[in-house]
């Protein structure tokens, strides 16, 4: 009997990619193995700045979907959802969520317009214009607009408004960055992925912050997701708490679900929250087509729920766009 056959693409990392676009590699080498064990022939194929030719030349091929992993397009994340758009104009089945929701996910600004109306929790949130008329005394961080990957958030992000502008700011535009009222409290992932009986919420992975000194944000900045030989990477952890009240998992599962429903989330995706100290939930950021490796939060949350390499693979294929 002949296999049927895959195809994954994914972001071709430049040359002089960062850790955070090399990390891609370690997702295609994973979901191809597992790919395999699942009965399929695999094809890999890395998407550059000729992504229009290079989608539209997957239609002229016999592949049953496309596994994607595409995270950014010539760097630029602004356009990520164009991948999507071109498979759903080429009518090619492909696994994750679909172009809608990736292109409103895709900017952390528009995202939190749609939470906002529809009831989803979200810290007060400002342009870069408006930093006068922040309060005095409040705790803030500064967020780009469109990357993900903790890519743009440094320690130096967190600041706390005197009634001056911070240096932080000076440069920075309304179009690519944004002020959000910090959460002083605990963070989690949450993973959420397919299932025969709808979206299923995995384990909540609560980032640790073990040691850090006052003077230093309890946050997953680029150091701590990226950077090995640093305090903050080798102080930052993931555990799976398992005493979480119940109204905290009550308020946890309301937002996930309320993201996977309000976007049209389909396949697999994370929810990035802060808790307070009452143990309101506020999203961070919603996204559409989160990192997969082996060692990634959402295969660690998955394995955590008893879930095999294989059955979480098989259960994004069968939530395909078609």
């Amino acid at each position: 009997m002949m296999k049927k056959k895959c195809l994954i693409i994914y972001n071709e990392p430049a040359p002089d990619a960062l850790p955070d676009e090399l990390d891609v590699l370690d997702q295609v080498s994973f979901i191809d193995s597992t790919l395999q064990t699942l009965g399929y022939s695999v094809t890999s194929k890395g998407i550059t700045d000729n992504f229009f030719d290079e989608i539209a030349s997957i239609e002229e091929k016999e592949y049953e979907f496309v596994f994607n992993l595409v995270e950014s397009v010539g760097k630029k994340a602004e356009i990520l959802y164009f991948i999507p758009a071109l498979l759903n104009m080429n009518h090619i089945p492909y696994t994750g969520c679909p172009v809608e929701a990736t292109f409103v996910t895709g900017s952390k600004v528009l995202a939190r317009r749609f939470m906002k109306a529809n009831g989803i929790p979200v810290a007060p949130g400002y342009k870069v214009s408006e930093a006068a008329h922040l309060a005095r005394g409040k705790k803030y961080i500064l967020k780009p607009v469109w990357e993900d990957g903790s890519l743009g958030i440094t320690e130096e992000s967190v600041f706390t408004f005197d009634g001056t502008i911070p240096v932080i700011l000076e440069d920075k535009n309304d179009r690519h960055w944004f002020i959000e009222e910090f959460i002083d409290g605990r963070e989690f992932n949450v993973s959420v992925k397919s299932s025969p009986d709808g979206p299923e919420i995995l384990p909540p992975a609560e980032m640790e912050f073990h040691d850090y000194p006052d003077d230093l944000p309890r946050i997953v900045s680029y150091k701590a997701k990226w950077i090995e030989d640093t305090f903050q990477f080798a102080n930052s952890r993931r555990s799976f708490p398992d005493n979480l009240s119940e109204r905290l998992i009550r308020n946890i599962r309301e937002a996930v679900t309320g993201c996977w429903d309000t976007f049209g989330l389909k396949g697999y995706a994370r929810v990035d929250l802060r808790v307070d100290n009452d143990e309101n939930v506020y999203v961070l950021e919603v996204n559409a087509n989160p990192c997969i490796s082996p060692d990634s939060g959402f295969i660690s949350a998955a394995l955590h729920a008893g879930y095999t390499h294989a059955e979480v693979i098989r259960d994004i294929i069968n939530d395909l766009n078609k």
